[in-house]
């Protein structure tokens, strides 16, 4: 991309002006890093975008593969892109009326083999603005402040949260860490005028919600 006028380039039209300001075969640009022999990435990228667009979400790997350039790998790459961007999709907007919905947006956190803290940030009607993991290891109240939890929320504007986490051991029963951290989430929340909803556990063996056990 060197040979690209630098207010022209993807990646710093990206951190300027944000990635809702590239066009589709920019932002293919960015994903692929780099051309081939025969061809510069723009005139590459400009190729995979008129696919893209051709195909939509039936576009599968040969369809990446038929163009010239592009090999196994940099197909993979392209997929995984389309498909994160689908989940993310997918995830965000999702409305929550009840613990089972939130089962739904963290399912893939069950059978993890370490602890992963998430916050879902919700609007004013109850829908999902924003999934994000917290920490990762053994929960305690020291690794899960307010401070890390609620910072997101002010950022997202949203109107409540509520936490989950897995525990890998396979019992949803709470530890008494696991009451502390949420004492203190609903007290700060409380303070913020960001009420806590709701507290999920998830493991292989089932899940639990403070709320359904009038634990929060």
């Amino acid at each position: 991309m060197k040979h690209i006028d630098e207010v022209d380039r993807p990646r710093e039209k990206l951190l300027k002006r944000g990635p809702r300001s590239l066009a589709p075969h920019e932002l293919v640009a960015i994903v692929l890093g780099s051309g081939t022999r025969g061809m510069d990435v723009m005139k590459l990228a400009r190729k995979i975008a008129e696919v893209m667009e051709r195909h939509g979400e039936k576009i599968e790997q040969q369809h990446f593969l038929e163009i010239k350039g592009i090999g196994e790998a940099k197909a993979c790459q392209l997929l995984a892109a389309m498909e994160l961007g689908r989940r993310q999709y997918h995830i965000q907007g999702t409305t929550i009326r009840s613990h089972q919905d939130v089962i739904g947006l963290i399912e893939e956190f069950r059978h993890k083999k370490q602890e992963h803290f998430l916050s879902l940030t919700l609007d004013g009607s109850g829908c999902l603005i924003q999934r994000r993991i917290i920490t990762i290891g053994t929960l305690n109240a020291s690794l899960v402040h307010p401070r890390e939890v609620f910072s997101d929320a002010l950022t997202d504007r949203a109107a409540s949260i509520i936490v989950a986490h897995n525990h890998p051991s396979g019992s949803v029963e709470p530890s008494q860490e696991d009451h502390n951290v949420t004492r203190r989430l609903r007290q700060s929340g409380e303070l913020l005028g960001i009420p806590l909803l709701d507290h999920i556990i998830i493991s292989p063996k089932g899940e639990l919600s403070f709320k359904e056990r009038n634990l929060l």
